[in-house]
């Protein structure tokens, strides 16, 4: 069928009245009178040499050619609704995927993020949290901000703040520790998976590591929930957790600060870099320097 002579208007009074089942229903929904509904499904039948509805004394009911037909029609009106939608200000917005390790998603990114869509009206920007574990490929993600040294195989990596870990916990284990390392051994160490960042905190502080058998977590976000909550002590960058010290509910004990990497702005090496990717990538290089 020539695309030109598309009957448009009678494919959505079709599509209307297939959700509705009821042609006035549908021509409340269209702003058409309920014969011209009905003119134009009926045309619609006749150029297909099919029936599309039966016809019953309360409304309608699909025959097995309408119910072939409805998610044709319905998925290509979404689709060309959702083209239309990311048209803003005469530009059209381009969708921009976003995978961000948890720990910077609400600690960094969510209290800023609102500058920059503000400023990049046509980016949609999609947000994906994860866990630090991160497959641009396979999840379909334009940019990752993962926390690391910045090494990842096939992968350019952009430096975007660093992270050094230290010691949180609540006022009172504090006052309990009395500013003596030695005396964590005493208290409950809340582990994430990296397992080499108690040890190596530490040897920092020359103080010997104890045996360690707290509760291990996926997200440093948990642990510092564990941590505000009392259960233990957390080593987490205090960069994400400005609410929590400026509110008290953690303190840092300890001055030593161990240095285990950094957040990094990702994308693969193999993917061209859209207008939008490097909008957010500038944006974001410069928000982190201004802090």
């Amino acid at each position: 069928m020539d695309r030109a002579q598309l009957p448009l208007n009678a494919l959505r009074a079709f599509e209307a009245s297939a959700r509705h089942l009821n042609f006035t229903r549908a021509a409340l929904e269209l702003r058409v009178t309920q014969g011209a509904v009905s003119h134009q499904v009926a045309a619609l039948e006749a150029r297909l040499g099919a029936a599309l509805f039966r016809r019953l004394p309360r409304g309608l009911a699909l025959t097995d050619e309408g119910q072939a037909l409805v998610p044709v029609v319905a998925d290509a009106f979404d689709r060309v609704g959702a083209m239309l939608d990311r048209y803003a200000g005469g530009r059209l917005r381009e969708v921009l995927t976003l995978g961000v390790v948890g720990t910077f998603a609400t600690g960094w990114l969510l209290p800023r993020i609102a500058g920059f869509t503000r400023d990049h009206p046509h980016v949609d920007l999609r947000i994906m949290t994860n866990n630090n574990r991160v497959d641009l490929a396979g999840e379909g993600l334009d940019l990752a901000i993962r926390f690391g040294d910045g090494a990842w195989h096939g992968t350019h990596a952009q430096a975007v703040l660093d992270a050094p870990l230290t010691p949180l916990c609540t006022p009172a284990i504090a006052q309990r520790l009395g500013g003596d390392a030695t005396a964590l051994a005493r208290e409950t160490l809340l582990r994430s998976y990296r397992a080499d960042e108690w040890p190596r905190w530490f040897a920092l502080a020359e103080a010997p590591c104890p045996l360690l058998h707290g509760p291990m977590f996926d997200s440093a976000v948990l642990i510092v929930a564990a941590a505000t909550a009392g259960h233990g002590v957390a080593l987490a960058p205090p960069a994400m957790f400005a609410h929590e010290l400026t509110t008290e509910a953690l303190v840092r004990p300890f001055p030593v600060m161990l240095t285990a990497g950094g957040y990094w702005l990702t994308r693969l090496k193999s993917r061209r870099e859209s207008d939008a990717m490097r909008a957010f990538a500038d944006w974001l290089v410069a928000a982190a320097a201004c802090d």
